[in-house]
């Protein structure tokens, strides 16, 4: 079962990179980082299990924090993508919080988020502002290898009111985050020393850890 373990976690999350050294400073930043995720996606509801984290430098990635959903999923509904997009935004939070700075290990995090929520607003009509609409009229080229192109069919208002309602969903989710892991900093340092020391948590492990230290809080 181990060894189906470890070859599943590498087919999700890449294969380790052990030789990759890294410092003290940037494991530090990386186990709150990583904890930061995991800790949001335990406080709010609806959202996929956390079923392992870890700190060792897996495919391109420092960390992984990876959720898997306990049935096939073929639609997501508004309430789950929002909760998503807080979850991207954990790791930043928590190196603000705690480390006092950013560090461009969230890149790819607000790259997700913004583009999650964009999809949201401009292809689901999951903004109340801009309504049940589509944006952008999209045209898929006949060869293979060519990308999608999306024309603008939208005036220069509705490109700036789209722009602000991505902004919202981002930044509401990036507050609503901090205030969570605000109100559990001691769940999170937890999370974070296990990290350190340990390098990898499953689930059962994480609950264990944070069994005794989440605070409940509304999401």
């Amino acid at each position: 079962m181990d060894d189906f373990e470890a070859a599943k976690d590498k087919v999700l999350m890449g294969a380790e990179r052990r030789s990759m050294v890294m410092s003290e400073e940037e494991n530090r930043i990386t186990a709150y980082h990583e904890a930061g995720h995991a800790l949001i996606a335990k406080l709010l509801p609806g959202t996929d299990p956390v079923h392992k984290v870890t700190i060792i430098p897996r495919g391109r990635a420092l960390g992984v924090t990876m959720q898997l959903p306990t049935d096939d999923r073929h639609n997501y509904h508004k309430e789950y993508l929002y909760n998503t997009i807080a979850i991207m935004m954990g790791g930043r939070v928590a190196e603000e919080l705690v480390l006092n700075n950013v560090t461009t290990g969230a890149g790819n995090d607000i790259e997700k988020a913004t583009d999650l929520a964009r999809k949201m607003v401009c292809e689901w009509g999951m903004s109340e502002k801009m309504g049940p609409l589509t944006f952008g009229k999209k045209e898929q080229e006949i060869f293979l290898g060519r990308e999608i192109n999306q024309h603008r069919d939208y005036s220069e208002y509705t490109a700036i009111e789209i722009d602000n309602e991505v902004r919202r969903l981002v930044t509401e989710n990036y507050e609503r985050a901090k205030t969570l892991i605000t109100n559990n900093m001691k769940a999170l340092k937890a999370l974070a020393e296990a990290l350190l020391e340990k390098e990898s948590l499953d689930a059962p492990e994480i609950d264990r850890i944070l069994q005794s230290s989440i605070s409940p809080s509304p999401a």
